[in-house]
């Protein structure tokens, strides 16, 4: 498929914008948009999706200013978004409140009346092929109906962050699978919404009639409305693709599209996602085994105390990322027996959502700054992982890893991975997969709506490259160092 393409990624921190030329398979541009912070307390983490619309277009303006074209010549785009994110709006399409993410816990105790209704852990398995946690969007619709029952009764809309971007761009209200496994009424088996759940929040047909119509990964959805095409600079007879899930897309953008690779995401929280080509449901209700935005499925695991909890630690010292990176390198495997259980948001794998950071093993010879940094630095890590450990105990396998977010970037944080997990890790040259993979599924997308074009793979072959120099292999010394300090990680968790 010949032509530039356009990828946009709203993520929690900003809104990343790229601009792909399809026939070469060359990025010509990048733009970037942050997002004003999470408000909240107390578990609550909410944003404005008026700040989302700023930052799209602020950030579609850099990419194409980047790369030096008109944007009418982009042909279509498509949209990753954060995933599970509740976007709730009226009959007359406005925003009824700011949008709980992702990372909100607030929703905690309705997740388990919820859970509880479901048969707990098992039912929710048998109902849904996956276990509603703390952070979907099921339980932050009970929780709106709890605490804002005169919204809650205008509610006309659900939607995620990616619908609703969708919406403003095309007027349409849809979604497709990727993004829908993540809200806890979707059954990811049969790809199909699941009702019944919703019962448990509200009985009628009322919330059914409020999601929004399900269509098949990599569909057009439509061409940009006017307004839409006008603020973005963007012609109107540009085609919008479903989109997805930032995971969903991220998988496409670092060529995870077949069994065999896996893919990690160093954000403000981590993610490791493989490939099936069936409905591989866990026992492990910590692997949630969502559906990919290519076809097929994506399970996968999410800590959510990532890079968040190295910056703390961070601006605790007044600490740069290079100075906090030189410290934390300083320090041996196992920070001299300082252990951090870096939950400062509770977690999602391990499943703590009620759980706090912790320091353990702490004496006068061992708490130095080098050590502290290196203990948060391998709590972070612990995790991931002791999730990887979900995923292979499912049996799920990769040869390869594949690196992106900001923390890919440190050599550091490379090693400690390769080593601690046990497989080779690589970058791409593109480490923003999520946008990267919206730019590749919309090329997809339309050739699929013309009858003609290159296939994914075809595409995927010919747009995500590797940087060789950034592949680290695991040393065999260090991994048995780093068998015994996790060990000392799984002993102090307090479930097994």
């Amino acid at each position: 498929m010949d032509g530039l393409f356009l990828g946009i990624d709203c993520g929690t921190q900003g809104t990343k914008a790229l601009v792909l030329d399809a026939s070469s398979g060359q990025v010509l541009g990048l733009g970037s948009a942050a997002h004003a912070p999470p408000q909240g307390r107390d578990g609550r983490r909410e944003q404005d999706p008026v700040d989302w619309l700023q930052a799209l277009r602020a950030a579609v303006s850099a990419a194409l200013r980047e790369a030096g074209v008109d944007g009418r010549a982009i042909r279509a785009l498509a949209v990753s978004g954060q995933q599970h994110g509740l976007v709730m709006l009226d009959a007359q399409g406005q925003v009824l409140r700011p949008a709980k993410l992702w990372c909100d816990t607030e929703s905690a105790p309705e997740n388990e009346v919820l859970l509880d209704a479901l048969g707990g852990a098992q039912g929710s398995l048998e109902r849904l092929g996956l276990v509603i946690a703390p952070g979907y969007t099921v339980s932050k619709l009970l929780w709106t109906k709890r605490h804002h029952p005169e919204l809650f009764a205008r509610l006309a809309h659900i939607l995620l962050p990616h619908d609703y971007l969708n919406y403003w761009l095309t007027g349409r209200v849809c979604t497709e699978p990727g993004d829908a496994s993540g809200t806890g009424y979707y059954d990811v088996r049969r790809r199909t919404w699941a009702p019944d759940v919703l019962q448990h929040i509200e009985p009628g047909e009322r919330l059914l009639a409020a999601l929004p119509e399900l269509v098949e990964s990599g569909d057009c959805i439509g061409s940009l409305r006017e307004q839409a095409a006008s603020t973005l600079g963007l012609s109107s007879q540009t085609w919008v693709a479903s989109g997805g899930g930032d995971n969903m897309l991220g998988a496409i953008g670092t060529g995870n599209i077949a069994p065999g690779m896996i893919t990690l995401s160093l954000g403000t929280s981590g993610t490791l996602a493989a490939h099936a080509d069936q409905p591989h449901v866990s026992a492990q209700g910590e692997v949630a085994t969502f559906c990919a935005s290519s076809g097929g499925w994506l399970p996968l695991i999410c800590t959510m105390n990532l890079t968040s909890a190295n910056t703390l630690v961070r601006y605790l010292l007044e600490l740069d990322l290079d100075q906090f990176t030189a410290l934390a390198a300083q320090a041996p495997v196992g920070a001299d027996g300082l252990l951090m259980l870096p939950f400062f948001d509770g977690e999602r794998v391990p499943a703590l959502p009620a759980a706090t950071a912790s320091l353990h093993g702490m004496t006068s010879a061992n708490l130095t700054r080098a050590n502290l940094c290196r203990a948060v630095l391998e709590g972070t890590c612990f995790s991931l992982r002791y999730g990887l450990d979900l995923l292979r105990a499912s049996g799920l396998q990769g040869s390869e890893i594949r690196l992106v977010g900001g923390a890919a970037k440190s050599p550091l944080w490379r090693q400690v991975l390769a080593d601690l997990l046990g497989l080779p890790v690589v970058c791409p040259q593109q480490t923003e997969a999520a946008a990267l993979g919206a730019a590749i599924q919309a090329a997809w997308s339309l050739g699929r709506q013309l009858g003609q074009g290159d296939s994914l793979e075809t595409l995927c072959h010919r747009c995500v490259a590797l940087d060789e120099s950034t592949r680290t292999l695991p040393r065999p010394a260090q991994q048995a160092e780093y068998e015994v300090a996790y060990q000392r990680y799984r002993d102090q968790l307090p479930v097994r």
